[in-house]
């Protein structure tokens, strides 16, 4: 076995250790070393010195000793050493409770008398802060705030013996973040918070909170994005910072208020036709609105107002698309409903009415904007007529005559209904047909019409129409005067009633027959002595005729479809007054009055002729009427004699007659035309010896000798 070591010294610088130096022993390979502890000892063995035995309590004292080994063995143990371990290092709790200040604790060491605890930047910049305390806690102040630092602490007994040191790295919690600024995105309704980074800060916590509600945004940047803000809502922002060490102070909360929300209880209404009224409920954090009003036709107007309603002017037949937003600092609120309110149509433009028959009116009018289907509403006499249609006309029918109506065309729409400001278009129908009361007759060609007048004024024509043409008349009253109509012609009378609303219907045509026509020419011409023929013209209108020859005397009279007639019974040498009826069909009578007609003269009566001495006749008669001249006329064989008496005288000669010839004779008054009716007397002159011979008159049966 090798030699005892010898132990130089031994000592503890740990307090699970103690360390121990010899000097090496020839042949040795190992050394044992061996630290007791009462019944207790720990070994360790080791290739030389100095070696360290380990695992051994702290501040307690053992007996020290060294064994050299080789491979014959063991030597025996050196002589002993007393060692006592040095103290065990506190064990320190470290905070940092504040921004500039560490908090360092720790649990009593066995046997120690006091404590050094010292501090140090980490990066040994600044000067090292150390104390000494016999308590189990200090703090270290005015420190950088979010700095790393690194603390050293051990115990010492009552030697003064220091014991082991206990190293601990604290760095001071951050401190409050500074130049908080808040930018709010009003469209994404999301605040994006941002701050000047604070030294020592590994995160952030933005607190974000109004009322109870508390939104938490964590980052390790200097800026935060918070989302799903609630519009018109006020919000208190605050940032902490934070590290291994803890929490910064809050920062002073920052006012944000985020954009009104959307306007509700939107309503529209016209408060008078062309003027909209806006109007809504106030929102919370709204400072004012803008009322946003586009018609269809692309225009667009806007109102601001601190209030809660706007008058906008608006025209008939529009679609308004309608919306309000709400204003403050942070922005626009967002879009809320658009509504949209259609105005009722305007009133039809370019009316116009025209009578298609005096019953019957179309009324036509311009297209309006916005209108689905239009109503004709008609009210006047006792009913009201409507019509409704999606054509800009309507045609009216079964009006009363001589009304007015108060016509009003309605615009309609289904999203507004009608504008009930449209003024009623006053229309007269025409007058009532004239009912023809009486026709009567003031003269020849003369014809008053008689007829029920309208109530409303009005001009009258009154029209007879026949085939010999047209005959009117007009008066403003209930009379006219039909003048100079023809003879013998049938007419159909009808009246109208003119005014400035139009022409009525005709009146029923009554029928109207003139008296008819007296003739034109009308000749008597003397046939015998007491018969005349009458002729005559055709008198227009005359069916039958009734001629009439008149006088003291007597008269004759002839009734006739002819246009002539033969009058018997006429007196001689009679003045007759002449007339004609000219008798339509109907009955209808035309009194005719002709010039007077005078009979031929009557014929003489006793008619002789007496034989004169110088071969002369003379003829003598008796005379009818003393006023009358007188001619004789023989016609014979042997030649034409004739005689006329001086005035006054019944008798007249004829000389140098030749006798034994047969004559005729006549005696007749004197006429313009030679025509005679006097009866003719055949004589027979004879021859006597002396060529004197004698007169016989011939009758029908017998002869007379003068």
């Amino acid at each position: 076995a090798p030699d005892i070591p010898v132990i130089d010294q031994a000592y503890s610088k740990l307090s699970n250790s103690i360390t121990v130096e010899w000097r090496a022993v020839p042949g040795a390979t190992n050394y044992m070393l061996t630290a007791q502890d009462g019944d207790s000892f720990v070994e360790t063995l080791v290739k030389n010195s100095p070696g360290t035995v380990t695992g051994l309590k702290p501040a307690t004292l053992y007996r020290i000793t060294v064994r050299s080994i080789n491979s014959g063995g063991k030597s025996q143990p050196s002589p002993f050493r007393k060692v006592k371990t040095v103290l065990a290092a506190p064990i320190l709790s470290v905070r940092s409770p504040s921004c500039d200040s560490i908090a360092v604790s720790w649990k009593a060491v066995h046997m120690a008398a006091g404590f050094s605890v010292s501090l140090m930047r980490s990066d040994g910049l600044g000067r090292m802060l150390k104390q000494n305390t016999t308590n189990t806690s200090l703090i270290f102040t005015n420190l950088d705030p979010g700095t790393l630092y690194t603390i050293k602490a051990y115990a010492w007994n009552a030697n003064g013996m220091p014991g082991d040191d206990f190293t601990y790295n604290q760095r001071t919690s951050p401190n409050a973040p500074v130049d908080v600024k808040v930018a709010f995105s009003s469209g994404a309704l999301r605040a994006i918070i941002s701050w000047m980074p604070t030294e020592g800060a590994l995160t952030y916590s933005v607190t974000v909170s109004s009322g109870l509600l508390k939104l938490r945004c964590n980052t390790s940047s200097a800026s935060c994005m918070v989302p799903s803000l609630q519009c018109s809502s006020e919000y208190y922002v605050s940032v902490t910072a934070y590290n291994d060490a803890g929490s910064s102070e809050p920062t002073d909360a920052v006012s944000l208020k985020t954009i009104p929300c959307a306007p509700v209880n939107i309503s529209i209404e016209e408060d008078e036709p062309g003027h909209l009224l806006v109007s809504w409920s106030g929102v919370s954090l709204g400072h004012y609105y803008v009322v946003f009003v586009k018609s269809d036709d692309g225009l667009e107007v806007h109102c601001n107002t601190s209030y809660t309603q706007c008058h906008f002017q608006s025209d008939c037949g529009f679609t308004y698309f309608i919306s309000v937003f709400a204003y403050n600092k942070a922005g626009q609120s967002p879009l809320g409903d658009v509504f949209n309110y259609t105005t009722a149509p305007c009133c039809p433009s370019e009316f116009r009415a025209v009578f298609m028959s005096s019953d019957t009116l179309r009324v036509t009018w311009a297209p309006v904007r916005g209108a689905d289907l239009y109503e004709t509403r008609v009210a006047g006499g006792s009913s009201v007529v409507l019509c409704r249609d999606t054509a800009t006309a309507c045609t009216l029918s079964a009006l009363q005559c001589s009304t007015r109506y108060n016509i009003t065309v309605y615009a309609l729409s289904e999203a507004r209904g009608s504008n009930t400001s449209c003024e009623p278009q006053n229309v007269a129908t025409a007058p009532c047909s004239p009912k023809i009361k009486n026709i009567s007759k003031e003269g020849l060609s003369v014809i008053s019409v008689q007829w029920q007048p309208n109530k409303e004024e009005a001009t009258y024509v009154v029209t007879a129409r026949g085939e010999a043409g047209l005959w009117h008349c007009t008066s403003t009253r209930n009379s006219c005067t039909l003048m100079d109509l023809p003879c013998g012609s049938a007419f159909s009378v009808s009246a109208i009633a003119r005014s400035p609303a139009g022409q009525s219907l005709p009146s029923y045509s009554i029928p109207l027959e003139t008296a008819p026509c007296c003739p034109n020419d009308l000749i008597l011409t003397q046939v015998a002595q007491s018969v005349t023929n009458i002729s005559w013209s055709v008198g227009r209108g005359a069916q039958t005729y009734v001629t009439t020859l008149e006088s003291p005397k007597g008269q004759a009279k002839c009734h006739t479809l002819q246009t002539h007639c033969l009058l018997g019974c006429i007196t001689c040498g009679t003045n007759y007054t002449v007339s004609l009826r000219a008798i339509s069909e109907t009955g209808l009578t035309s009194s005719c009055t002709y010039q007077g007609y005078s009979s031929s003269a009557c014929c003489p009566s006793g008619v002789k002729l007496y034989r004169l001495s110088n071969n002369g006749i003379r003829v003598f008669w008796g005379a009818s009427d003393e006023t009358i001249n007188y001619t004789a006329d023989l016609h014979g064989s042997k030649g034409n004699f004739s005689c006329t008496p001086s005035w006054g005288l019944s008798h007249c000669d004829i000389t140098k007659i030749p006798c034994g010839d047969v004559y005729t004779v006549v005696v007749a008054p004197v006429t313009d035309n030679g025509l005679t009716f006097c009866p003719k007397k055949i004589y027979s002159v004879t021859c006597s010896g002396s060529s004197v011979g004698m007169v016989i008159y011939r009758g029908k049966s017998n002869a007379k000798h003068i």
